[in-house]
């Protein structure tokens, strides 16, 4: 069935009962997957995340506009519109009341989630490329580029930003929602000096640290209150794309365009990972499913070389591993370019991908995929046997 038209026009009143009863359909049908195709952004997607609750999806692009979906259906809601750039990154706090939005035009905007209302624009001396809620939703992590020449002053800079009232009880109004302020602040490594650029950075577990991932392939822990270094890893040989954690917060995920991911125990965080998920190309997103012992990852042939090749040689999948055993078991198709995000819904029901070609995909896992059990080798004898003699 023909989803894409129902997802794309925006018509909740004439096409959600259409679209409900194409989603039943397409559910019922146990031996294929079909997508909901989302279409409203007009350049590449750059984020896709799910809400605590899993009912909502927000997408973010090269085209200034943040979209709200609804994820049974892939019915837009609306769009969150003010920025002047393209829109790097998302993040939700933890009760779907406030969106946070990272952006080319040096600003990081707090959003009410409900009404599209601007509530505040943090001011950056550079392009925002990470923004993040921590656990608590009342604390901010950004983190801007470096702007011009060593001389304009303007370096890359890590930002934590809190509500004013975080910690005497404030009121629980539209204008305490507005007080915040910045609490901490720490340059990064500038490229402009011969140093090594920082990609992204996130909360670790808690929020008592920032994760910090660099183009060299290190990650770099720093004290969230001190910023003084906690830990140094060299992850990957390769630019380190995605770091995300499982939803127990005891493992973490890195991706590179290295062709790898790879699984840390955040307990200790050190090299050699726990498992290394090795895939064909340059990988871009990678997330853990909530239900599953599953790996996702998605990635794809340099946009920059796209129309040199076709679809099948640039590797345009969303790849599944078996998390212990390191194997790949599928493959999800469909972009026209390479993946830049991946998400997956809390309660591992679907997960949609974000690509260079404009367009979300968004996957309602079948009966197949969902009652497949996760199998065990000593649960079979003849392998069992096999990975015996193979350990003699």
């Amino acid at each position: 069935p023909d989803l894409a038209g129902c997802a794309s026009r925006g018509e909740p009143s004439a096409r959600s009962d259409e679209t409900r009863k194409l989603l039943v359909r397409v559910r019922s049908t146990p031996s294929k997957m079909y997508p909901i195709l989302l279409k409203g952004h007009e350049r590449s997607i750059t984020c896709v995340i799910y809400n605590r609750d899993g009912d909502l999806i927000f997408t973010a692009s090269k085209d200034h506009k943040p979209c709200l979906w609804l994820a049974e259906t892939g019915e837009r809601v609306g769009t969150y519109e003010s920025h002047g750039g393209a829109v790097w990154h998302l993040d939700v706090s933890w009760d779907s009341v406030l969106l946070v939005s990272g952006s080319a035009d040096m600003k990081a905007k707090l959003w009410e989630v409900e009404t599209g209302v601007e509530i505040l624009a943090l001011e950056h001396s550079g392009p925002v490329r990470s923004c993040a809620f921590d656990e608590s939703g009342r604390r901010v992590l950004t983190m801007c580029d470096a702007f011009g020449s060593l001389d304009q002053d303007r370096p890359p800079k890590v930002s934590i930003y809190e509500q004013e009232d975080m910690w005497s009880g404030g009121e629980d109004t539209s204008v305490a929602l507005a007080r915040w302020r910045r609490a901490a602040e720490f340059r990064l490594p500038h490229p402009e000096a011969g140093e090594v650029r920082c990609q992204l950075v996130r909360w670790m577990p808690l929020g008592k640290a920032v994760a910090c991932a660099f183009e060299d392939g290190t990650i770099r822990l720093m004290d969230a209150l001190t910023f003084e270094e906690r830990h140094v890893l060299k992850a990957h040989d390769n630019k380190v794309t995605c770091l995300t954690f499982n939803a127990d917060a005891t493992f973490a995920l890195s991706s590179s365009i290295d062709h790898t991911c790879k699984m840390w125990d955040l307990e200790r965080f050190e090299d050699p990972p726990v498992k290394t998920y090795r895939s064909d190309r340059p990988l871009n997103a990678c997330l853990f499913s909530p239900t599953k012992e599953h790996v996702l990852v998605g990635g794809g042939q340099d946009a920059m070389s796209v129309t040199t090749t076709s679809t099948r040689g640039a590797r345009f999948e969303t790849q599944f591993f078996h998390a212990a055993y390191e194997e790949e078991f599928g493959r999800v198709k469909g972009h026209f370019g390479p993946i830049n995000a991946l998400a997956i819904a809390p309660d591992g029901s679907s997960f949609c991908s974000g690509a260079e070609d404009g367009y979300i995909r968004l996957h309602h896992f079948d009966r197949d995929y969902l009652d497949m059990p996760d199998p065990v080798p000593e649960d079979d004898p003849e392998q069992a046997a096999e990975l015996a003699r193979a350990e003699d």
